[in-house]
């Protein structure tokens, strides 16, 4: 039964993850730097923003036991699957006629799509499964340059914004939100879907 909760996490944070990421990209106002690669790469080579997240992941995994000299985490592919089809899912699927205008409309499609991005990250955090290899890069970038998390995180969104910046992405007033108020967000949710989480582990037992 504790596999079950533990999976129901994953998938669950998953899909509201990615509800939020496709928000954010029909809010037209910037998203975050990965996303805005995503979308970029989508745009200027073709394919879906789903399958970016799947090719960029993978080149990911590769740069990450670089820096760190271990072993790829081939496990993370699993996510990045996951996330690709629910990315595209929304995108090309459930919101494929969706377009915001107005600012006001923007702003609030913006918003939500933050704080569904948020909780969907404190959600799937939970059950340790392999994270999304972006994730993961901040890690690895603090490990190899015995750099602290801020400076690790302020690195790897710079990387992702100049590489979005090349291929066109949607970089915007948006993605300076995403960037400095996501991390806040997760440390809201984060303790009350740690104690939901741990509530049901134990009932399981």
């Amino acid at each position: 039964m504790a596999f079950v909760y533990r999976t129901l996490f994953f998938i669950i944070g998953l899909t509201i993850l990615s509800f939020g990421i496709s928000m954010t990209i029909k809010a037209n106002l910037g998203t975050g730097a990965w996303d805005a690669l995503n979308v970029g790469l989508s745009k200027t080579v073709g394919l879906t923003p789903g399958s970016w997240v799947v090719i960029v992941g993978i080149i990911m995994i590769f740069l990450n036991a670089s820096l760190v000299k271990r072993r790829p985490d081939f496990a993370a592919i699993i996510t990045l699957l996951i996330t690709g089809v629910l990315i595209d899912f929304w995108l090309l699927r459930v919101f494929d006629t969706m377009i915001v205008t107005g600012y006001v409309k923007q702003v609030g499609v913006f918003l939500l799509g933050m704080v569904a991005l948020s909780f969907g990250l404190a959600v799937y955090l939970q059950p340790r499964f392999p994270l999304i290899p972006i994730d993961n890069f901040m890690m690895a970038l603090r490990e190899r340059f015995n750099l602290n998390l801020m400076a690790a995180k302020t690195l790897g969104e710079v990387i992702a914004l100049s590489a979005a910046f090349i291929f066109k992405g949607p970089i915007g007033i948006g993605t300076l939100i995403v960037t400095f108020a996501i991390g806040p967000l997760i440390q809201l949710f984060y303790p009350s879907c740690e104690k939901l989480y741990n509530k049901l582990l134990t009932s399981a037992r």
